[in-house]
C-alpha cells in the first residue's frame, strides 16, 4: 500500500468514526456569525454574536474547542430574565450576565452536557460565554464594565 493510499484510508476511517484530528480540534469553528471585541479591564475577548433566537438556541453546542480568548455573546432584544444551560455543549464554559449598561451582574461556571440551569440574578440584556474560569483567571468579577457591547447590535 502506498503512503498516499494509506493516508486516504486513515482519514476515511477517522471520518467514519467521528474522530477529529488533533490539529483540527485546536482551531476555531467558522460559523459565519459576526464577531465583536469586548474589553473588561485590561483583558479582551473576541465574541461571536448570537442575536437571533435560532443562533441563541444553538449557541456553542457541538463545538469541540474554543480558541483562546474567544467566546459568544448572546444579545437579547430587551432586558429580561435570562438562564443558560449546557445541553449538547461539549466544552466547559463560564457565563457572565450583563446589564444593558454593560455591568456584570453575576458569573456562573457551567459543566458540559448538563441541563443544570444558571440564571442571572436580575434582568439582563447580554450573556457572555467564555472558556471555563476565563473571567476568574483574569480577575473579571461582578460590578465590572464590559466595553464594546454596542457593536454587538440590537
Amino acid at each position: 500500500m502506498t503512503p498516499h493510499r494509506f493516508l486516504r484510508l486513515f482519514f476515511l476511517l477517522l471520518g467514519l468514526l467521528g474522530a477529529t484530528p488533533l490539529w483540527a480540534a485546536q482551531t476555531e469553528v467558522n460559523t459565519g456569525l459576526p464577531q465583536v471585541r469586548l474589553q473588561m479591564g485590561r483583558h479582551a475577548l473576541t465574541a461571536e454574536v448570537a442575536a437571533t433566537a435560532e443562533q441563541q438556541q444553538t449557541g456553542l453546542m457541538n463545538r469541540r474547542s474554543l480558541a483562546a480568548n474567544h467566546g459568544m455573546v448572546f444579545v437579547f432584544a430587551q432586558t429580561q430574565p435570562v438562564c443558560m444551560w449546557m445541553k449538547n455543549t461539549l466544552i466547559p464554559l463560564s457565563v457572565a450576565f450583563i446589564t444593558a449598561q454593560g455591568r456584570i451582574v453575576n458569573i456562573a461556571d457551567m459543566q458540559p452536557q448538563t441541563e443544570d440551569v444558571h440564571c442571572a440574578q436580575t434582568e439582563v440584556r447580554y450573556a457572555l460565554e467564555a472558556p471555563l474560569h476565563w473571567f476568574a483567571q483574569r480577575g473579571v468579577r461582578p460590578g465590572m464594565s464590559v466595553l464594546g457591547l454596542s457593536a454587538a447590535g440590537r
